[in-house]
């Protein structure tokens, strides 16, 4: 059994188990979670080297073979994705130091945080497509407890429409499970790949796609099925927002590639120029939705939605420049959003309201803020040099080069209503005078916070603003990790190998 491949889910689900077993001790509880999101974050990158340098590896639960068996695997992308989870988990809990009460703290929330970790890594790395429901369930019940931790009546009200969509999810996504293993009689995805080239109703593959299509895209909140995200991620603490924005639907974004990749490319024609229409819908309707919002955190709520259209955007090309430019972005977006969701924290904080009328002066005060507010912003919007910049260029490039002119047209259209509404939030939260305090108020601000819970909070966001800042000017060796992990998904047959072995392949 290779261990590095098996760590990332026993980590977090070791971590939350000694949590649990210490119920009640708060500093126990974030002492647990710190060390577990940092070895989380070290396994993470030693895995992404390793795949990275000798390809995608796998490995067999039980000693069962493949396709028999239960089968962890990781290639580039999945390696990726499992970094992010480190990262995100890491700079959440670290955030959370200084930010969540401890009345949750006590009753559950960093061993929920640590489940929901582990339920992401497994979603990224397992290889069986039940396997992918099941981890999907796991998620699911940890987010619903963070989303209700605290009980206050907003929480709860977005916590039953998140559950209820969910468990929407999770009707279609089963139902779909079904139909697959009937036609085929496999689960593992890379005995499926070769299976359903060999079906007896081909005719029967798209309708199946479609349905995985639509249990994966509520999850990612694609268009039309996006108005939960923005009526539940801004109810519980931004910490949690953050954890979800950065997580949580890039899992469902996660499944979309990995299924139209290397299971539904029979109907690419078909199937993938209807992910391309979705996704330019879902980039349209997002930033419609935070152009019109002044609540900090339902406005970068629709922008979540925004972005995904991106996601998707290089998934309905298909081709090896396009899913670079979404595996790029992933990282991109994962990272410059996260920073911007603990912005709005640190700012409800200082001027104790999300509101974007009833704050203002905060570059005053806080000029550090000010600029790590900017710096996200501005990649975001796709402002070079920064992330976003090669992001969206590498796709709007696999537009022009596949003559799809109108998603182009709507990415370009889209990046400046970006723009546009990252500049109401800094002329609003930041620039303008606060209409609550004058001036030496505001400038006095900094003292009615404890030194030592600022640096708490300012730490993970100085990381994250970093990384926004070196992922952009480091573009060219991201970039190339970029194109082998679309090559991988463009041509998976080093996946087939790692999971099947060479004598399966025909």
């Amino acid at each position: 059994m290779n261990m590095l491949l098996v760590l990332p889910i026993v980590i977090p689900f070791a971590m939350g188990i000694m949590c649990i077993a210490s119920w009640g001790q708060r500093q126990l509880h974030r002492l647990i979670a710190l060390v577990g999101t940092t070895a989380l974050l070290a396994v993470a990158l030693t895995l992404l080297l390793t795949v990275w340098e000798s390809g995608p590896v796998s490995t067999e639960i039980g000693n069962w073979p493949a396709p028999f068996g239960i089968v962890i695997v990781a290639d580039l992308f999945s390696a990726i994705m499992v970094v992010m989870v480190g990262l995100v988990g890491f700079t959440v809990v670290l955030f959370s130091f200084g930010s969540i009460d401890q009345r949750r703290e006590r009753f559950g929330y960093y061993p929920s945080i640590l489940f929901l970790l582990m339920g992401c890594c497994g979603a990224f790395l397992t290889g069986d497509i039940f396997n992918l429901y099941v981890w999907f369930e796991v998620m699911l019940i940890s987010s619903f407890v963070l989303l209700g931790l605290g009980g206050e009546r907003s929480q709860l009200e977005g916590a039953i429409k998140y559950f209820a969509l969910n468990l929407l999810i999770s009707s279609f996504f089963l139902g779909a499970v079904g139909i697959l293993y009937g036609m085929t009689g496999a689960l593992n995805m890379a005995e499926l790949s070769r299976k359903l080239n060999e079906v007896a109703q081909p005719g029967m593959v798209p309708v199946v796609a479609v349905l995985f299509l639509v249990a994966f895209g509520i999850k990612a909140a694609v268009f039309p099925f996006f108005f939960w995200l923005p009526a539940s991620y801004h109810t519980p603490p931004v910490a949690v927002t953050t954890l979800f924005s950065g997580l949580m639907t890039k899992v469902g974004v996660y499944a979309l590639v990995r299924v139209f990749t290397l299971l539904f490319t029979q109907q690419s024609e078909y199937t993938h120029n209807l992910i391309l229409m979705i996704a330019a819908f879902t980039m349209v309707t997002g930033v419609l939705g935070a152009v019109a919002q002044y609540d900090f955190r339902r406005l970068l709520s629709f922008h979540i939605i925004s972005q995904i259209g991106y996601l998707l955007m290089g998934l309905g090309l298909f081709t090896v420049t396009a899913l670079a430019g979404t595996v790029y972005f992933m990282m991109h977006v994962i990272i410059a959003k996260s920073a911007l969701f603990l912005v709005s924290g640190i700012a409800n904080i200082v001027g104790r309201t999300y509101d974007l009328k009833k704050l203002g002066s905060l570059y005053k005060g806080y000029p550090l803020l000010a600029l790590l507010f900017l710096l996200p912003a501005l990649s975001l919007a796709g402002i070079p040099p920064l992330s976003g910049f090669w992001a969206k260029l590498t796709l709007i490039r696999a537009g022009l080069e596949t003559e799809q002119y109108i998603v182009v047209f709507v990415a370009l259209v889209v990046s400046v209503l970006t723009l546009f509404s990252m500049t109401k939030i800094w002329a609003e939260a930041f620039w303008k005078d606060s209409p609550l305090y004058d001036d030496d108020a505001v400038e006095r601000a900094v003292d009615t916070i404890p030194r030592q819970k600022y640096r708490l909070l300012i730490i993970p966001l100085v990381l994250l603003v970093l990384l926004t800042v070196g992922l952009g000017f480091a573009a060219e060796p991201m970039m190339n990790l970029a194109f082998e992990a679309a090559a991988q998904l463009r041509n998976p047959e080093l996946y087939l190998q790692a999971v099947l072995g060479t004598e399966l392949i025909p």
